[in-house]
């Protein structure tokens, strides 16, 4: 039980840390790197606009899944892991994950019927069946703590 509780403190420092990283692309890198990109090539500047809209919502998808997750955190060290308010957070991952990948798709598309050389699409390609394969995992992982939590509350019943 003590690891786990270090385990927790660790993960939400490294939480902390990464969603303030997170802010600061969203409101500063991101958007100076489109304008500067912009500017340098201007045949291509139709482009700002969009892809800085596109970035910040991958990045608010992740401050989403890692609210979501500090939440779970809470539940877990507070031992109310196995309990339906869960579910909601859980929910939330796998909504900004399946929001996330959708829009990825849209640019794996666009960028694949437009590009001249495979390398960026064979790479958006790989960040596609990634992030597919982490979402479906989430669904997996939501019906494991949907069983646990139903598990739990039927022992409580008994006891």
């Amino acid at each position: 039980m003590f690891a786990e509780h270090r385990a927790v403190s660790a993960l939400r420092v490294f939480l902390v840390l990464l969603f303030g990283i997170l802010v600061v692309f969203q409101t500063l890198s991101l958007p100076g790197q489109f304008a500067h990109m912009a500017r340098e090539a201007p045949e291509q500047a139709y482009l700002r606009w969009p892809l800085t809209a596109v970035s910040i919502f991958w990045v608010l998808c992740v401050q989403v899944v890692i609210v979501a997750t500090w939440k779970l955190l809470t539940m877990v060290k507070n031992d109310r892991i196995f309990s339906p308010a869960s579910l909601a957070w859980v929910d939330a991952i796998v909504g900004a994950i399946a929001a996330g990948w959708l829009v990825l798709v849209g640019v794996f598309l666009y960028v694949g019927f437009r590009a001249d050389d495979p390398g960026l699409p064979l790479l958006l390609f790989l960040l596609v069946v990634g992030v597919a394969v982490v979402g479906l995992l989430m669904v997996v992982m939501r019906a494991l703590l949907r069983q646990a939590t139903t598990l739990r509350t039927d022992m409580e019943a008994v006891i």
